[in-house]
């Protein structure tokens, strides 16, 4: 018995799901003068409840030291910012809003998802509790909140006379170590017959397309539709509709509700995909058995490409500095004798290095002056998007690489 519980129900934690080490945080990018320090590394090991069947990682730093001064700006990645620029406009005409709604967005990052509520004359509040990131949503005018939200926040703003209409959370739900007081907190922050709508990378996708590089230290917990709707409904919120989305690999994105606002009938949609799951097996710890092993295999798929291209002669850099990609790195045992650097188009990763492989971070000029016979894609997630940036590496017979869910020359 481990002597962990579960963050939803409290059951102790016995069964493992992966076990990918030793690892650094996954965004704790450093400083050329920071490479000969001492660097810390946590247990990345995941385990499942076998009550609730949530498959979570334990509280080893805490959310102030991962987040309070965060490297992520979600708007250097063209393909989110199409994304959330439709969601604005799709959730303004379904749920009629207007210019006496509120949007509130937790977790806002830089504001860019708000700001297509705000082009529209909609009220707009978002909580970010990286200052960093915060400020450049405060100067692109979206008024921004740099705290951690709980039902402490929720409680604050309902006694200030604000309650949301539409209340957003992307990519969210998994970063949040205290799960039951985070989604009470939703519960008291939205208006009687307000929606809320939290998108998060979907439990099925990871394991069918052995995702495990999207496990790092600031996700605590991955949904199956199963357990979510059961953390939801738990607190008095009913999840009336659903959608599968493309993004991070595979997505959902819930819709909820009040567990007394009749007015939202729930969709085909949520029967359907709870169905879907329960004839796959997320209601049986057999099925979370097996994940594990897909890892190592994915793993070994890596180490026999770069192996193969170091015997050839042939030179490897990565294009991307996302922590998916620091979590593989570093589960591979992955250097700079195998990759020689990797590329970001966020200034603020350019010029660092990355943790645990310290792999310098430059822009993507760089792969042109040095002509690499291989560009390993790191942020598969975007990868058509990278390819038509980077098409000119065939010019040299440079190629594409990913190593999700296996190793593939593209």
């Amino acid at each position: 018995m481990t002597g962990l519980g579960c963050r939803f129900c409290g059951r102790s934690l016995e069964h493992v799901f992966v076990d990918l080490g030793l690892s650094p945080l996954a965004n704790s990018f450093l400083e050329a003068e920071e490479l000969d320090a001492p660097e810390p590394r946590f247990p990345l090991t995941v385990y499942v409840c076998d009550g609730c069947f949530l498959v979570q990682l334990p509280e080893f730093e805490s959310p102030e030291s991962i987040f309070s001064d965060y490297a992520y700006f979600s708007s250097f990645a063209e393909t989110w910012l199409e994304h959330v620029a439709r969601y604005a406009a799709d959730m303004t005409e379904r749920f009629g809003l207007g210019p006496t709604s509120q949007v509130v967005e937790v977790a806002s990052n830089d504001g860019h998802l708000l700001r297509g509520f705000k082009e529209r004359g909609i009220p707009v509040l978002g909580i970010e509790p990286a200052a960093n990131v915060a400020r450049a949503a405060e100067e692109a005018g979206v008024p921004t909140l740099v705290r951690f939200f709980g039902s402490e926040l929720a409680t604050e703003l309902v006694a200030e006379g604000r309650r949301a209409d539409l209340l957003a959370g992307n990519n969210v739900l998994a970063h949040v170590p205290d799960l039951n007081d985070f989604v009470d907190g939703l519960r008291i922050l939205l208006a009687p017959d307000g929606v809320l709508t939290m998108e998060f990378p979907h439990l099925a996708q990871l394991m069918a397309e052995n995702q495990f590089d999207t496990i790092y230290h600031e996700h605590f917990s991955y949904f199956s539709f199963r357990t979510v709707r059961d953390v939801f409904t738990a607190h008095r919120l009913t999840i009336f509709d659903v959608e599968e989305l493309p993004t991070h690999g595979g997505s959902l994105r819930i819709y909820g509700r009040h567990e007394a606002d009749a007015s939202k009938p729930v969709t085909e949609r949520v029967t359907a995909l709870l169905e879907h799951e329960r004839r796959a097996g997320f209601d049986d710890l057999e099925h979370y058995r097996s994940f594990d092993r897909q890892a190592r295999a994915t793993r070994q798929g890596l180490l026999d490409f770069l192996a193969a291209a170091r015997d050839a002669g042939e030179s490897v850099v990565g294009y991307g500095a996302p922590a998916k990609g620091n979590t593989l790195l570093n589960y591979c045992g992955v250097g700079r004798e195998q990759i020689g650097y990797t590329v970001d188009r966020s200034p603020h990763k350019q010029g660092l290095f990355l943790p645990g492989t310290h792999l310098p971070i430059y822009s993507p000029e760089k792969v042109f002056e040095t002509r690499p016979d291989y560009l390993l894609i790191l942020a598969w997630n975007l990868k058509e998007e990278i390819m038509e940036q980077m098409v000119e590496i065939s010019d040299w017979g440079g190629r594409f690489v990913v190593a999700i869910p296996r190793t593939e020359i593209l």
